[in-house]
């Protein structure tokens, strides 16, 4: 017979077996698949948690010296741009994927494919493209100069400023929100509007009291990637010589004004967050059901007499935004070439490229399965909090990641600081996300049920794992390994602050070298990233 402390021990561990199966919704996982998910959750939002805690303890002279000088005009430069970038972008995006899904115009299916192309392209590469066009030494200025100067008087367009940084950022991110509408688009049901149709509605009115509705989740996911873009771009805005939040902190940096950087770095973060908060406001109070029971594909609208307008609108956008960029790259690079600039130096900033995206994109491929596979097969409130967890360093400026970076690599790892590691860190941070999103995708596809008869044989979860899951969802694995990979080579504010001494990637000879005006050196290597950046283009077109 027991005593009474031996029996409250074993109810005790029975109630928290108990709670614990409760908490799993009775599958709890595995201690080895739940410790590496808890662990990589965690590190994942160190960076940040690291960056508040320093800019809390900038004190009162950095706080307010910045408050009553730079913050006020930081503030109007970035939530200003953000706003009208996205504003524009939204106009831009949902007018083509319109025009090239719904309507006649000539080459529509060919359209939707080019109009995309700009999202392949970084901001700061078709920066350097529009300055040597539109620049003060530019093409343009050229020709005015010849012909037009004497009766129309000086030069009238100035890309430093904040219209030239707003015409360069809405170019190269409307394929967010473009993308997303086309597939909204192409999903609708032709009843609702035939049935507006019989009440007497015209096709403008259709448009803004059917489709639109219909079309606002898709406008508002556009608009959320496209506000965060802008916010954490530096890239272009640096070129452009215009100061936002992500420029002040690297110039801050730069600077070893670190105080300042954290205080800045946190006010850019609460701006992050209120951004997100205002989606997911948005969302639950936004929205609109289709019912399938008797869907039929929309029709293509007649565009009749608007034809030619819509027709020279569509390829104009396409110009601008990626038949000048490519002229000016592939006119660039053959000059480049020309003189010797693709020599043994170009080809070791790509291998550099190479190291530290490949070791990204290989760490995010092996930690995305076990954080997929927890939220996945064993849903609670501790996979749920692991997944979001590691979103946190995507949600955020690489500007940002870089600056926890440096405190905590400086201050308790200082082997690795000044490393290419530290880079391919900062990588992983950054794009995880990306990798488990596209294997998340993957193993909605594979059925719980396999995993339970392998269970049911004797096998722990993780060799479940390995052994059944892992096969099914590696083309998704792959795929978003590939995603990582371009994503860290494009990737510029968070390399310029952590590479190494005699470490630079494509990304920083393109900004470097753009930055001198050497563009037959710059151009190669921006011309190399736009073309690896197809992979994830053609990725996403077959997604959406």
């Amino acid at each position: 017979m027991s005593s009474p402390e031996e029996s409250s021990i074993q109810k005790f561990k029975y109630s928290t077996m108990r709670l614990w199966r409760d908490i799993w919704r009775g599958n709890p996982p595995g201690p080895v698949l739940l410790i590496i998910g808890l662990l990589t959750g965690v590190l994942m939002s160190v960076p940040l948690l690291y960056v508040i805690v320093q800019s809390l303890q900038a004190g009162v002279d950095s706080w307010m010296r910045l408050l009553g000088g730079r913050i006020p005009g930081l503030l109007w430069n970035t939530v200003s741009l953000t706003v009208a970038v996205t504003a524009a972008a939204i106009v831009i995006g949902v007018s083509l994927a319109w025009f090239v899904t719904r309507t006649d115009v000539p080459g529509r299916k060919m359209w939707q494919w080019l109009l995309a192309i700009p999202l392949v392209i970084p901001p700061y590469v078709g920066a350097v493209t529009y300055i040597i066009v539109f620049g003060p030494s530019g093409w343009m200025r050229d020709f005015w100069e010849m012909g037009l100067d004497g009766f129309m008087g000086g030069y009238p367009l100035d890309v430093y400023s904040f219209w030239g940084v707003f015409f360069v950022m809405t170019m190269f991110t409307y394929p967010y929100v473009f993308l997303i509408s086309c597939a909204s688009l192409r999903k609708m049901n032709r009843n609702y509007e035939e049935v507006a149709r019989s009440q007497g509605m015209t096709t403008g009115q259709i448009f803004r009291k059917v489709n639109l509705p219909l079309m606002r989740p898709a406008i508002g996911a556009g608009a959320i990637l496209i506000s965060l873009y802008v916010l954490s771009d530096f890239g272009a805005i640096a070129m452009m010589r215009y100061v936002t939040f992500t420029a002040a902190i690297y110039y801050q940096r730069a600077g070893f004004d670190i105080p300042a950087a954290s205080v800045l770095s946190l006010v850019l973060i609460v701006i992050t967050v209120f951004v997100l908060w205002i989606e997911s406001y948005t969302r639950r109070k936004n929205k609109f059901y289709q019912t399938s029971n008797s869907y039929r594909p929309p029709e293509i609208l007649k565009l009749g007499r608007w034809k030619p307008l819509v027709t020279l609108y569509v390829a104009a956008i396409f110009g601008m935004a990626v038949a000048l960029p490519i002229y000016v790259l592939v006119y660039w690079t053959a000059i480049g070439a020309g003189v010797g600039v693709i020599d043994a130096d170009f080809f070791a900033y790509a291998w550099n490229s190479i190291q530290v995206s490949g070791m990204a994109a290989l760490f995010c491929m092996v930690l995305a399965l076990p954080l997929i596979y927890l939220k996945s097969r064993h849903p609670s409130v501790i996979s749920s909090t692991v997944d979001k967890l590691s979103y946190t360093g995507y949600a955020l400026p690489g500007v940002i990641v870089a600056l926890g970076m440096v405190f905590i690599f400086n201050n308790h790892l200082p082997m690795l600081y000044n490393t290419m590691y530290m880079i391919a860190i900062a990588f992983i941070v950054r794009f995880l996300p990306q990798a488990m999103q596209a294997g998340e995708a993957s193993l909605s596809l594979v059925s719980p049920r396999m995993d339970e008869a392998a269970r049911s044989l004797g096998y722990p979860a993780w060799k479940v794992m390995l052994k059944v899951t892992l096969p099914s969802i590696m083309p998704g694995i792959l795929a978003g390994g590939a995603l990582v990979f371009v994503s860290s080579i494009k990737e510029l504010p968070a390399t310029l602050m952590l590479r190494p001494p005699g470490f630079d990637t494509l990304a920083v000879r393109v900004y470097v070298e753009a930055s001198e005006a050497l563009y037959h050196q710059a151009a190669p290597g921006a011309l190399l990233i736009v073309l690896v950046s197809i992979l994830p283009l053609h990725y996403l077109l077959k997604r959406y």
